[in-house]
């Protein structure tokens, strides 16, 4: 059975790897999905994106790693996916999510949506908030892959800030 995981990933951050991690392990293959989304001003091009996420997954064979555009749905029937795989984080999460996965189910019957609730510590954790983070110099690198750090750092022209030992 065929997975796809869906999203900007813009920057991928361990609460997506998380979701991907536990997808491989539910289903033969795993789809990350990069949305190409014209409407978006991305911190990282799609390519770019594509490069950090394979890094990141190169320890899981069955994990694939392509970009689309257009309705998700299409995308999936194209690649041979008949679930699409969803983290979840919150209560606002789930009804959105909810939301899109009906209106999903009118577009293409056969495709599921499956809802993996988030580990617990990254259930905080977004894309918005490691950027926020970024652009003010804090250190990301307990919320990013090692690879994707060093891009974000090199981004926003930052180095993660130094713990002072103020007990000296």
């Amino acid at each position: 059975m065929i997975a796809l995981y869906p999203g900007s990933f813009d920057p991928i951050t361990l609460g997506h790897l998380d979701i991907i991690e536990r997808g491989s392990r539910l289903y033969d293959h795993v789809i990350v999905g990069v949305l190409c989304n014209l409407s978006k001003n991305p911190l990282f091009e799609v390519s770019h994106r594509i490069a950090q996420i394979t890094e990141a997954t190169n320890h899981l064979p069955n994990v694939k790693v392509d970009s689309f555009t257009g309705l998700t749905v299409e995308y999936a029937q194209a690649c041979g996916a008949t679930v699409l795989l969803r983290g979840l984080r919150v209560l606002s999460d789930f009804e959105k999510e909810l939301q899109m996965a009906h209106t999903n189910k009118t577009l293409n019957a056969g495709l599921e949506t499956v809802f993996l609730a988030t580990s617990t510590e990254y259930s905080f954790l977004s894309s918005s908030v490691v950027k926020e983070i970024a652009q003010f110099g804090g250190p990301i690198d307990h919320l990013v892959p090692a690879n994707v750090a060093q891009d974000i750092y090199r981004c926003f022209n930052k180095t993660p800030l130094v713990t002072l030992n103020l007990t000296e």
